[in-house]
């Protein structure tokens, strides 16, 4: 944590003048000018390995990981798919258990969870402590929301909105210093991942994403470049980004909150990804760690399903379209959108089976992880899950856990 800290002190200038003046993989935005379209990012075949699920772009070596990991225990393997959460301040014993047993990926930290400088200091000290004495070696990974203007879980940058930062005279330049104070705030609080930049393209000003400026603006290559321009900064500092929502909510309507209620947007095919997906190449090509799925319906993709539960959405258009090889997460399994897919251990589950890496349990109650585990283990002992698909979904966590301070 001291040496990441160092690194942000050490680094921020010559972040925030690298992202005012260099270019970004996709292109450069003038406060006159919208940015020309990022190029396409080339898409190799997928690979095919016995026992992999066909059409899933599969990982290189993924079946000797599988064999590698055939008689380790599923609930471990499960619960390095999980980040768990608590209310209050101070950790409870039970979930330093869970991570002392290696049956934890990370832990989410929300506003509640912190009181003071000090006291946070003191409970992610007892997060890692625990994490030091499981049996996997990875460290945690120790996330929040830290977008900007109103959506900041700790006090301090980037104090901005999206939107303000994409209205700005010199917007690459304030994306890039919002990164670097989103590195700064996180590290200084011992995080090393953040759930932020937010890629949505919003289509009607006011609306859901709009509302609460969390959108850098409705031109896809302008938002793209600012995202990847934030990211870009804010990883080059040793903290891990999360592109979301993907495919987009840039259209949702005012009071279409998938933590409320089950949202379908029924936007064309060739809009969704025009508009909705095309920030992402340019944050992929900036080398963005995480991406998050929806949990909006997206009938041009799949009618029956959220994306984040939605094979077609997750390996078909991020991971087989757009190239994308890093770790996937879910939006928060407790979100009123999922009611009609069971408890948290089969929202879990179903997420698995389409594709996402990690599963987001931000109830506030552990047992919400822990049920999330079982059912992740279960479905694994038998056979539900490929056991392939999963080894390679561990591997993916494991990299992005030992690549953080």
């Amino acid at each position: 944590m001291a040496v990441l800290r160092r690194t942000v002190q050490f680094g921020a200038m010559l972040v925030v003048l690298a992202a005012t003046l260099g270019p970004v993989p996709a292109g450069s935005v003038s406060a006159s000018a919208p940015a020309s379209a990022p190029a396409s990012v080339p898409v190799s075949a997928p690979e095919s390995i016995p026992g992999s699920i066909p059409g899933r772009v599969s990982a290189p070596g993924e079946g000797t990981v599988a064999a590698e990991m055939a008689d380790q225990d599923a609930r471990q393997l499960a619960g390095r798919r999980i980040v768990l959460s608590y209310a209050g301040p101070t950790p409870p014993p039970g979930v330093l258990q869970t991570i002392r047993e290696g049956r934890a990926a990370g832990v989410i930290l929300f506003a509640e969870n912190v009181t003071s400088p000090a006291q946070l200091t003191e409970a992610v000290g007892q997060l890692r402590q625990a994490a030091a004495q499981s049996p996997v070696p990875e460290g945690l990974l120790l996330m929040t929301d830290q977008e900007g203007g109103k959506v900041r879980r700790l006090p301090g940058a980037p104090e901005l909105s999206a939107r303000r930062t994409g209205s700005d005279p010199d917007p690459l330049g304030a994306a890039g210093r919002a990164g670097v104070g989103a590195a700064g705030t996180l590290a200084d609080a011992g995080l090393n991942v953040n759930l932020a930049p937010v890629l949505d393209v919003y289509d009607t000003p006011g609306n859901f994403i709009d509302r609460h400026e969390r959108s850098y603006g409705q031109d896809p290559a302008g938002v793209g470049e600012l995202g990847s321009a934030f990211l870009a900064a804010q990883q080059g500092l040793g903290v891990a980004a999360t592109a979301k929502h993907f495919p987009g909510l840039g259209s949702a309507v005012n009071g279409e909150n998938t933590d409320d209620r089950p949202v379908t947007l029924s936007v064309p095919l060739d809009e969704l990804r025009t508009r909705g997906e095309e920030p992402y190449r340019a944050a992929i090509a900036a080398g963005v760690r995480l991406v998050m799925a929806s949990w909006a319906v997206y009938p041009a993709l799949d009618p029956d399903r959220p994306a984040g539960m939605s094979p077609a959405v997750v390996e078909g258009e991020l991971r087989g379209r757009l190239g994308f090889r890093g770790v996937t997460v879910t939006d928060a399994l407790e979100a009123e959108a999922l009611a009609p897919y069971g408890g948290p251990g089969d929202r879990a589950v179903a997420a698995a089976e389409a594709g996402m890496d990690l599963i987001l349990c931000s109830a506030r109650d552990p047992q919400q992880a822990e049920d999330a585990t079982t059912a992740l283990a279960d479905a694994l002992d038998s056979g539900r899950l490929d056991r392939a698909a999963f080894a390679a979904a561990v591997t993916r966590v494991d990299a992005l856990r030992a690549s953080l301070d």
